[in-house]
């Protein structure tokens, strides 16, 4: 018996090249350096430009035939002194800090109940209801304000941070409880049905196995009711009035607004301040974040 190696087929050979093709430079360059750096560009350059006219001085931001417009000719730090020490912006950010935290923490907490109830639980009917609560937030809130303005003022919160507390869950509860729906249900049954075998409770369950295995999906939805509730604008408009309780977004466009006199200096530099926060936020908890997206728990 004669031994070889056994004839190739032509027919089934593979002559695909995979990702070889990036070896050489210029398709590189062309595939996913250039690319990547007008996605760069593109997402860095307002924050650039609002950086660049926080240090402008009065004089150059309307002068470009004097003054280079990408660069500050004399950076300056007084926008940023008047914003901070002549204006109410201070009391501001701290008011969006305390309405942003208050909103994201009982809106996890019950999108935590919700979506552990319709994915573990089962009951008759709970994927109509996760359809349900997961419609709700596709609802523009132009529309919810005016019935949510009339119990603002039957509770007698009008003009308060109890009154954005109370209603910014309205559209982060069901963006949440989606969000940790798929997230629960990527958690594999077999742990809490041991658990049940042991005799846990659904509350040992939840908050003894299910709470600190998906401590990524809860930092992702925290993160996404966070920045929802710092930017928003509706709700602060309309159910705030007093200056000393608004939020930056509407403290920003109603006090450094004066007709069609734009503070273009101070909004920058409130800007810049103000996205701060959410940026630290999300420098801090990336890998949480990216992990809640790409599904941490296998089975």
């Amino acid at each position: 018996m004669t031994s070889g190696a056994r004839p190739v087929d032509p027919a089934v050979t593979d002559d695909s090249v995979g990702m070889s093709y990036l070896n050489r430079t210029p398709q590189r360059l062309l595939t996913v350096y250039l690319p990547l750096a007008v996605f760069v560009f593109v997402l860095l350059f307002p924050f650039y430009w609002m950086t660049i006219t926080a240090l402008k001085p009065n004089a150059e931001l309307n002068n470009f035939r004097d003054y280079n417009p990408f660069w500050p000719s004399s950076p300056t730090l007084e926008n940023i002194r008047y914003l901070l020490f002549e204006t109410s912006y201070p009391g501001w950010l701290v008011n969006t800090m305390v309405v942003a935290v208050g909103s994201t923490f009982l809106s996890l907490a019950a999108s935590v109940f919700a979506a552990y109830a319709i994915e573990r639980i089962r009951f008759p009917g709970s994927r109509w209801t996760g359809l349900g609560i997961f419609l709700a937030y596709l609802v523009p809130p132009s529309i919810l304000f005016i019935p949510l303005a009339v119990m603002i003022f039957k509770f007698g919160i009008y003009d308060s941070k109890l009154a954005l507390i109370f209603t910014y869950p309205t559209f982060l509860i069901p963006f949440c409880t989606w969000l940790l729906m798929g997230y629960f249900r990527s958690i594999p049954y077999e742990l809490e049905e041991c658990a049940l075998v042991d005799g846990a409770s659904r509350w040992q369950i939840l908050t003894r196995i299910m709470l600190p295995l998906a401590v990524p999906g809860l930092i992702s939805a925290g993160i996404f009711a966070f920045t929802l509730s710092w930017n928003e604008f509706i709700y602060a408009l309309t159910f705030i009035q007093s200056s000393e309780n608004k939020t930056v977004p509407v403290g920003m466009l109603t006090e450094l607004v004066r007709g069609d006199v734009y503070e273009w200096g101070a909004l920058m530099a409130g800007a810049l301040l103000g996205s701060l926060p959410v940026v630290l936020l999300y420098s801090f908890f990336v890998d949480y974040y990216v992990s809640s997206m790409t599904g941490a728990v296998k089975e």
